[in-house]
């Protein structure tokens, strides 16, 4: 993430605020503090998706985004809540995904202010920690159990489909709407004679990368839900979304949602899949003349990607290990031709928290598939493990777009919003006493070797 959008001064576009922002603002305050706890998470996401990332005001020398002052009024709101139930403590309990996730944003913002003593380098981590600390906890909050899972996702679908819409007016009017109202560009890039619409987010790669990762989070609400109709008009918006974005990194999510779900069939062979991927890939490093990650400097889906910077990016990172290591880097530029721009969800971990904090953000997404196995193992009807199922898909195209991009607007909320349900719908396995289990379970990972566990995690 750039480090202008990290604290209080200073943003990508940033723009004071627009007079129909601060009522969407004010409005959506309004509705955390008296809604019902349940249904708070719907003008949070609505309010997120629908300000630019710019919007702020300028008080007492300090820059308030209008996103992180909703952050802290849901986290006020937290205080009025008494909603409890035996699901929802199961959710609610701290565990190894909450824990890494804790750490590695800890880790990348002593590291930064490590790298910059200041009192701007500590407001700036300051709004950091809000953004990252306070979003994630305050959704984790709020998606207690399966219904609130379902509600946020049919939410989702509604943004999806506004933002596709969108996107495609982008194309036709050459004018973004969102940009009408300041903190996000007004007119979409042309590159290759095809315009790339953002929609309310801050680049076209982000835009069109959650688009294409929401596939198999619309299909679990098909199924489980009984949404048909709103299922599909999420899946038409996240369509739109990963083509109006013209990117090849949106598109090859779009195919690794479908490519997870198209393991559905083979599900209980996944650990000949997983081994024969990591012979392929060990064969392939050498019988190349490069490294195998340059095989994404091949990749070119819409006549005009920048795959090669993505690869190159990748082994500078490798060859200047001892600089970013310890504590991060703010050097990459020094790398070589566009190397500070850091289109790579790891690599940028990497840069502004070191090794520690790349350590613990894979061992987050580790967790994560761990978890999904378990609870797809234990699940009592196929709709129960297609559900799981569809997690995983998410959860898998989720992590190669992190190859091609890194969420540095609202994106990331999606992001802390997959995590959260990823923690809701496996609390339940994730608690269930050891003696209850009498053989040993295999998570569930097409990109992982599986874990063996006796027991319960």
């Amino acid at each position: 993430m750039p480090d202008e959008l990290k604290g209080f001064g200073g943003g990508l576009n940033a723009t004071l605020i627009h007079p129909v922002v601060l009522v969407i603002m004010l409005s959506t305050i309004l509705l955390l503090l008296l809604l019902p706890q349940k249904y708070r998470i719907v003008p949070l996401l609505l309010c997120i998706f629908s300000v630019p990332q710019g919007q702020q005001f300028y008080i007492a020398g300090v820059h308030w985004y209008v996103i992180r002052v909703v952050i802290l009024s849901g986290l006020i709101s937290l205080l009025f809540s008494k909603r409890k139930s035996s699901r929802s403590q199961l959710a609610d309990r701290f565990n190894f995904i909450d824990r890494a996730f804790l750490v590695y944003v800890l880790c990348e913002a002593s590291a930064t202010l490590m790298r910059n003593m200041s009192t701007p380098a500590l407001l700036n981590q300051v709004g950091f920690l809000i953004d990252y600390l306070g979003a994630y906890f305050l959704i984790r909050r709020l998606i207690k159990d399966e219904a609130d899972v379902h509600i946020a996702i049919k939410c989702l679908a509604v943004i999806a489909a506004i933002q596709g819409i969108e996107m495609v007016r982008e194309q036709i009017v050459g004018v973004n709407m969102f940009g009408m109202l300041g903190g996000v560009r007004l007119y979409p890039e042309l590159r290759n004679d095809h315009l790339r619409s953002t929609g309310v987010f801050q680049h076209t790669l982000t835009a069109g990368t959650i688009g294409g990762t929401l596939v198999p989070l619309f299909l679990l609400l098909w199924k489980r839900a009984k949404a048909t109709w709103i299922a599909l008009v999420g899946l038409a918006g996240c369509t739109l979304m990963t083509i109006t974005s013209h990117s090849s990194t949106p598109l090859l999510a779009y195919a690794f949602s479908f490519l997870g779900l198209a393991f559905w069939p083979i599900r209980n062979n996944m650990r000949f899949v997983r081994w024969a991927i990591v012979i392929f890939l060990i064969v392939l490093n050498f019988t190349m003349k490069a490294p195998v990650w340059f095989v994404i400097a091949h990749v070119d889906l819409t006549g005009g990607s920048s795959g090669w910077h993505r690869a190159e990016l990748i082994d500078q990172f490798f060859r200047h290990f001892k600089e970013w290591w310890l504590l991060g880097t703010d050097n990459t530029d020094s790398w070589g031709f566009d190397m500070w721009d850091a289109q790579n969800q790891y690599v940028q971990v990497g840069d502004q928290g070191g090794l520690l904090a790349l350590v613990w953000f894979i061992a987050m997404i580790s967790h994560c598939y761990k978890r999904l196995g378990l609870a797809r193992k234990s699940a009592k009807s196929n709709s129960q493990k297609w559900g799981i199922w569809c997690l995983g898909a998410t959860l898998l195209a989720t992590c190669s777009g992190f190859f091609g991009v890194n969420y540095f607007d609202q994106s990331r909320v999606v992001w802390f919003l997959l995590l959260a349900i990823i923690c809701c719908m496996t609390a339940k396995v994730s608690s269930t006493p050891a003696v209850q289990i009498t053989r040993p379970l295999v998570e569930w990972s097409p990109i992982a070797d599986p874990v063996r566990i006796e027991g319960t995690a």
